[in-house]
């Protein structure tokens, strides 16, 4: 779909609404070597969800002396509506316009509890923001630019399993496809509760202070090789061991930064040793988490529902699957239907 079909209205007056899911790395993204462009330290391999989806309306007023957002129908002030007002200016520099923006968003999943809300967020802005100011909305474009939000929401943009390549510089710092079988999800929350400490503060903690960040990045270069391997292979055991192993390790590394920051809680810890035993009575699984202490289970689709039952004293369990790319959707009568971006 082209920009111009997606957005209503004159160009002073654009409107456009886009829907995008969280992602969930295999293997991780944790720390920055260049904090302006977002650009990571290594690159990173995820599953795009088909659940817990962001939804935002991007409205340009030219009367207006300064951007709005509203987040699940609050109005938004202080950091939330810095990021968002600073994400714009890119766009508007980029688009050569000067007109502020009404900016509407839902979150279905908890916000800031680890379940990658702000990689769909920023993913659902960009493809939003980029019909609404005329940019282009091919994947590679749209990944760069949620990258400057949010560097996970640069996997959003891409369906199912996605590699970010660290790149040299902006150009070359995307994500794309990547072949791989078959596999459910079992996201285990077990707090909803929005964490103590962003994912983003925490980040640059764990690269200025742990005596272990330059092995991380290393091991990490070497985890994304072979995950990329196994990939192509279809090996799903190979996949789900690189998967935990390579969890723990971030969470290693995190814990190791002065002060120490643990998102990993005693539920937490709990679920990955169910998934343990689990694999013990022959059905396999493993476990990962992001920045949070919600844990999300990786099985085969013949297995999943029995992982999910295995797990129901944990926390509220669901299981989903791969889902679509950051997409276009009407926002009124005289929007087409929406295309994927």
């Amino acid at each position: 779909m082209s920009a111009a079909s997606a957005a209503t209205g004159s160009a002073a007056e654009r409107a456009a609404t886009a829907r995008a899911f969280p992602n969930i790395a295999l293997v991780k993204y944790w720390g920055k070597r260049d904090e302006a462009l977002m650009l990571p330290a290594a690159g990173s391999l995820s599953l795009t969800l088909d659940a817990y989806a962001t939804t935002t309306t991007v409205t340009l007023d030219p009367t207006a002396a300064e951007d709005r957002f509203e987040l699940n129908g609050e109005p938004q002030d202080g950091d939330r509506l810095r990021r968002v007002a600073r994400f714009l200016d890119l766009v508007r520099e980029r688009a050569g316009s000067t007109a502020h923006a009404i900016v509407r968003s839902r979150n279905e999943a908890p916000t800031g509890a680890g379940l990658a809300s702000s990689a769909s967020g920023f993913a659902a802005l960009a493809t939003a923001a980029s019909a609404a100011y005329g940019l282009p909305l091919d994947p590679a474009s749209l990944s760069r630019l949620a990258r400057r939000g949010s560097g996970s929401a640069a996997r959003s943009i891409i369906p199912g399993v996605s590699v970010w390549h660290a790149g040299t510089g902006d150009e070359t710092s995307f994500a794309e496809p990547v072949p791989a079988p078959e596999m459910r999800m079992v996201i285990v929350t077990v707090d909803e509760r929005q964490k103590a400490i962003s994912s983003r503060e925490a980040m640059r903690l764990t690269a200025l202070t742990s005596p272990f960040y330059a092995g991380w990045v290393s091991s990490t270069e070497q985890s994304l090789e072979a995950m990329l391997e196994a990939c192509r292979d279809g090996d799903f055991t190979r996949i789900g061991r690189i998967t935990e192993s390579h969890a723990l390790r971030m969470h290693a590394v995190i814990q190791s930064a002065d002060p120490p920051v643990r998102y990993l809680s005693p539920t937490s810890i709990a679920v990955f040793d169910a998934v343990v035993a689990l694999r013990d009575r022959g059905v396999e699984a493993y476990a990962t988490a992001d920045a949070g202490p919600n844990v999300c289970v990786i099985a085969r689709p013949a297995d999943a529902d029995a992982v999910a039952d295995a797990l129901q004293e944990f926390g509220r369990v669901r299981v989903v699957g791969a889902g679509a790319g950051a997409e276009l959707i009407a926002a009124d009568p005289e929007l087409a239907t929406g295309a994927t971006a």
